[in-house]
């Protein structure tokens, strides 16, 4: 373990002693970190890391200190509300409003026929939730359009395992981290989106003067400061830089011939593919120095151990499946992968994002099962006793796709469950407008930004009010005890699910309830069977395990009872036609392929390597608007701030958005620090101020993606293109064109992004949460 020294972080707010402390997992990031929940009169009142959870040893990030904040919070939604004829949302009964949901699904399907009723989740609820949604969207509903928010954070990472490996799930863990010679961070920020695993691997650099760190990324973040090597490449060239390290690796004999030979398919294309990278060219096309690259290149090719990570600086960028695939090529023709200290690390963004894929929440069914192969879908019509031809097969359909169906108005319904598209959707004006034309449900413990198109809102426990299980970005599955009750009149996720299943009164094939499970436990005792002899098999795991051990790595099974560190240890792969989770798609197009073009492919166990061929960003700076944007996170917030804009600490922290620019071009056109500036693109406007600096390359500017009320006038997401990769459907973030502009206001001098000295007094930002008086 890399920590120096014992260390539990905590945040409590009361007076005198915790009446006692519940057993739970940071409800936040995809490190997942293991803590305990302060319970004081039946209220939570704060939060402290557990020193025994392998993950953490005790830290906490400051998100992960603050997130309680929210429970508590005022502006907690109590009751249903339903939107009446004055256009207004109202008070309403459970009774009202799950009959109208009810009524309103019944009528879609009646309409509109299987597909036209869309459920839109999230990557901050639990397993039992997302296979729940899995068994009644695609069991109950027959639809097959079922997505999440993970589609605009980690879809890739998904598709990229697919691709590569025939089925989901990372090969690397944490414990590679740990132990690899090199590690290079490819689009992660992790200082600032995986606070405690940052420390992590800096404790142990400190101590052992490991791992040598690459950091591959345009903006110098905190990140980028603490690595022995930068490469600030210029936007939407990822896999013009891989394309060059890759051949480079090929052309100095650094391969592993046996490992080659034995375990992997498809070289000869790859290779051909990577002719023409030269260093001397990769340098020209990405902007990185020629010696930096080269000594990348040279690193990468002769390090003993290696593991790469991604997220959103790979997954929202031009090309972003090709660049992971590209990533997972290195690994594989190195021969690093299913050994201590090496293989991709392919981060997910939220901390249960992976659950949602695992169980079946989103595209692909249950348990890594091809919803393109008959078998599969034969044993899912068994396990859950349906008639196999009720359940929907094909391709998945991302939210941008749900979204064009609504414009043609294909979708009756559009569920909406714990998160806010419209803050975190690109293009938003335009989901906005198409997601008004239909019946809307939001299932939310506040009134987001995306209540202002609901028809019905539901309110749904927060974390530490209900029980279940978490999956973080290593595959360990993770358990959350029930530390209180919600608010009276509050349900959880699972709750309004199974009240719906009832009411809709979804049968299975021998006329019995289709949901016969009443509890989170009884939930997951049934997805373990379903998991049973898949590559995610969780037969082995109890919840009492689960706390027991503080957390297991599936597989976890007879064969491997405490777990399981890395997949692909033995260099066998889901490949095969009978067992891969996907057919795969063509690595250009994203066309799934057939059953009979997959098996051409000849994998049968082996890992696939892909040519990996540069498709420059769609959108690209012009006379117009002759700057690149790029949007990401901050270390204060998370998503769009339903849960930190509430913790009055994060929310004085950082209470307004901003927009990083290059001193220089700041100085071209006049713009002092503090100046509000109008960022302009081809779909809308902000108006933030400026942060001169040199953080960011010249020609291009930065702004965080976390805020987007409608009053005012600073969400990224006005600004961003609505263009998707081929294979994942992750949507372009990264790279869109926009234009600065001086407004002639200024907010003065003081730190840009923070409330004016003695603002933090009252309140701690527009969500107007009072603070405790004695708040330090």
């Amino acid at each position: 373990m890399a920590w120096e020294g014992e260390r539990v972080d905590s945040n409590v707010y009361t007076q005198g002693e915790v009446d006692r402390w519940v057993y739970g997992t940071c409800g936040i990031c995809s490190v997942g970190c293991g803590c305990h929940v302060a319970v004081k009169d039946g209220r939570i009142v704060g939060v402290k890391g557990n020193a025994k959870h392998p993950t953490n040893r005790g830290r906490l990030g400051p998100k992960g200190e603050n997130q309680w904040y929210a429970n508590g919070s005022p502006d907690r939604l109590r009751t249903p509300l339903i939107r009446r004829g004055d256009g207004e949302l109202h008070p309403a009964s459970w009774e009202e409003a799950m009959a109208l949901v009810v009524a309103h699904a019944k009528r879609s399907l009646d309409e509109r026929g299987r597909n036209s009723v869309a459920i839109y989740s999230t990557g901050q609820a639990f397993l039992e939730d997302y296979y729940t949604i899995a068994k009644i969207g695609r069991a109950g509903l027959q639809t097959h359009l079922l997505d999440a928010n993970t589609r605009l954070c980690t879809a890739t990472t998904e598709f990229c395992l697919l691709q590569s490996f025939g089925a989901d799930g990372t090969p690397a863990s944490f414990d590679d981290v740990d132990e690899a010679d090199t590690l290079m961070l490819f689009g992660h920020n992790l200082a600032e989106t995986g606070t405690v695993l940052f420390e992590r691997v800096i404790a142990r650099k400190r101590r052992t003067g490991k791992p040598y760190l690459i950091v591959v990324d345009p903006r110098r973040t905190v990140t980028a400061e603490a690595a022995d090597l930068h490469l600030q490449l210029y936007p939407g060239t990822n896999v013009p830089l891989l394309n060059g390290i890759v051949r480079h690796v090929l052309e100095s004999g650094a391969t592993d011939e046996r490992f080659l030979r034995e375990h992997t398919v498809g070289y000869e294309k790859m290779a051909a593919a990577l002719e023409t990278w030269t260093l001397e060219r990769t340098a020209q096309v990405t902007g990185v120095p020629g010696d930096a690259l080269r000594e990348a290149a040279e690193r990468l090719g002769r390090t003993g151990s290696l593991v790469t990570t991604t997220l959103q600086g790979t997954y929202q960028s031009a090309d972003a499946t090709t660049a992971c695939v590209a990533i997972n090529n290195l690994h594989l023709v190195r021969g690093l992968i299913g050994k201590p200290g090496c293989g991709p690390l392919h981060m997910a963004g939220q901390p249960s994002s992976s659950a949602n894929r695992t169980a079946g929440g989103v595209g692909t069914y249950p348990a890594q099962r091809n919803a393109n192969d008959p078998k599969h879908l034969q044993e899912m019509a068994r396990l859950w006793k349906v008639d196999e031809h009720a359940l929907p097969a094909g391709p998945e359909k991302g939210i941008e796709e749900i979204l064009a169906m609504i414009e043609e108005g294909k979708i009756g319904l559009f569920w909406n469950i714990g998160t806010n598209p419209m803050v975190s959707l690109p293009n938003r004006w335009r989901a906005r407008k198409a997601l008004e034309s239909t019946f809307v449900v939001v299932q939310d413990p506040f009134l987001t930004e995306t209540s202002v198109v609901a028809d019905v809102v539901l309110p749904a426990a927060l974390w530490g009010e209900k029980e279940g299980t978490m999956e973080n970005a290593d595959r360990t599955i993770n358990l959350l005890r029930k530390a209180v009750e919600p608010p009276e009149g509050v349900r959880s996720d699972l709750e309004i699910l199974l009240d719906f299943a009832a009411r809709m009164d979804f049968r299975d094939r021998e006329g019995n309830p289709l949901i016969a499970y009443r509890t989170p436990e009884e939930c997951f005792e049934e997805w373990k069977e379903i998991s049973r002899g898949r590559p995610c098999d969780m037969t082995g795991i109890t919840y009492a395990k689960l706390e027991e051990h503080n957390g297991l790595r599936w597989p976890v099974n007879d064969e491997a009872p405490l777990g399981t560190p890395r997949l692909y240890a033995d260099h066998v792969f889901p490949t095969s036609p009978g067992v891969a989770q996907s057919y795969t798609k063509d690595q250009l197009t994203g066309r799934a392929l057939t059953r009979e073009e997959f098996e051409a492919i000849g994998a049968g166990g082996r890992a696939i390597l892909h040519p990996t061929c540069y498709l420059p960003p769609v959108e690209q700076p012009d006379e117009r608007y002759p700057m690149w944007l790029t949007t990401g996170r901050l270390v204060w917030h998370w998503h769009t701030r339903t849960k930190t804009g509430r913790s009055p600490h994060l929310q004085v922290a950082a209470p307004h958005a901003y927009v990083e620019i290059h001193e220089d071009d700041a100085a071209a056109l006049g713009i002092q620090p503090g100046d509000v500036v109008r960022v302009t693109s081809p779909r809308g406007w902000i108006e933030v101020p400026a942060r001169p600096g040199r953080t960011v390359q010249k020609g291009l500017v930065f702004v965080p993606f976390h805020y987007g009320s409608w009053e005012g006038h600073e969400a990224a997401n006005d600004l961003t293109a609505d263009f998707t990769d081929p294979l994942s459907k992750q949507p372009t973030f990264k790279q869109s064109a926009c234009r600065i502009e001086k407004t002639g206001r200024s907010i003065g001098k003081g730190p840009i992004g923070s409330l004016p000295p003695g603002a933090a007094g009252a309140v701690s930002s527009e969500h107007n949460v009072p603070l405790p008086p004695d708040m330090p």
